[in-house]
């Protein structure tokens, strides 16, 4: 029978750092998403350390996204988080910039009043019309996001008569009113009952919540709000010299939070 090889941490560095350049290695070479990595007693037979230090490792790799945890089950690798820059783009826009597939499901749509939330977004009175629109958004088949969006009916009562278009962006620039800039406000929340069972997530309830208020050359013509799963998603924001904040932001209480939209 063959002897069992130890293996040793470099010279001068962390027991647990060998361990963890081990596993990183392993997850980019041999192992894919769901795959399970090697159990705690291995990895402390295999280096010659405490289990203490081979959890340290693990715990690291956790922390960075690179490895979930199952209760009962072990240690497997994480499906990578999909990161999309805050830009005046579709959903659809930067799953396909990215090489990924976009996907939608309408899950509601017709004509609201506008509510005190949506009013103060848009500027408008809490009566004023807006076609809503409920959707869950998918990137090559996985659900990645709940969004909704309000658009208000005077500047294009038609645009549901034909069902959602894959686009509110492109439909309202059809229409003579493109947007041109909007301002995100990004909260870190926890997912409702209904949205864990939309995006299909099994573990935690991180989610980020997006709300962002769009405007055309003419004046506000979206509100929306996106929930993003916090397991898959990470967002990339471009940073620029500050200036003044041209609107003053929305400030959604915790009652009125909900899944949304990004055109």
């Amino acid at each position: 029978m063959a002897a069992t090889t130890q293996a040793k941490a470099p010279k001068g560095g962390h027991k647990y750092q060998a361990v963890r350049a081990y596993l990183a290695d392993l997850i980019v070479s041999e192992l894919a998403v769901g795959d399970a990595v090697p159990s705690e007693r291995v990895l402390t037979e295999k280096f010659g350390v405490s289990r203490m230090t081979v959890r340290q490792a693990l715990d690291a790799l956790v922390a960075d996204g690179v490895l979930q945890r199952e209760q009962g089950r072990g240690t497997f690798v994480a499906p990578q988080h999909t990161d999309f820059e805050m830009r005046l783009t579709t959903f659809g826009e930067e799953a396909r910039r990215r090489g990924m597939v976009p996907g939608t499901q309408v899950l509601e749509s017709g004509t609201t009043p506008a509510g005190r939330l949506v009013a103060e977004a848009l500027g408008c009175g809490e009566d004023e019309l807006m076609h809503y629109v409920e959707r869950l958004r998918f990137a090559d088949g996985t659900p990645m996001g709940v969004e909704r969006a309000w658009v208000p009916v005077h500047l294009a009562p038609d645009l549901l008569d034909d069902g959602v278009p894959d686009s509110l962006y492109d439909a309202l620039k059809v229409r003579g009113h493109a947007p041109t800039w909007g301002e995100d406000t990004i909260l870190a929340a926890e997912a409702t009952a209904k949205e864990l069972a939309l995006l299909a997530m099994n573990g935690g309830r991180a989610v980020l919540r997006a709300h962002r208020r769009t405007f055309s050359d003419d004046g506000a013509c979206m509100y929306s709000q996106m929930c993003y799963r916090g397991d898959r998603y990470s967002v990339v924001v471009p940073l620029r010299e500050a200036r003044p904040t041209i609107v003053p932001r929305v400030q959604p209480d915790a009652d009125d939070t909900a899944d949304g939209a990004d055109g």
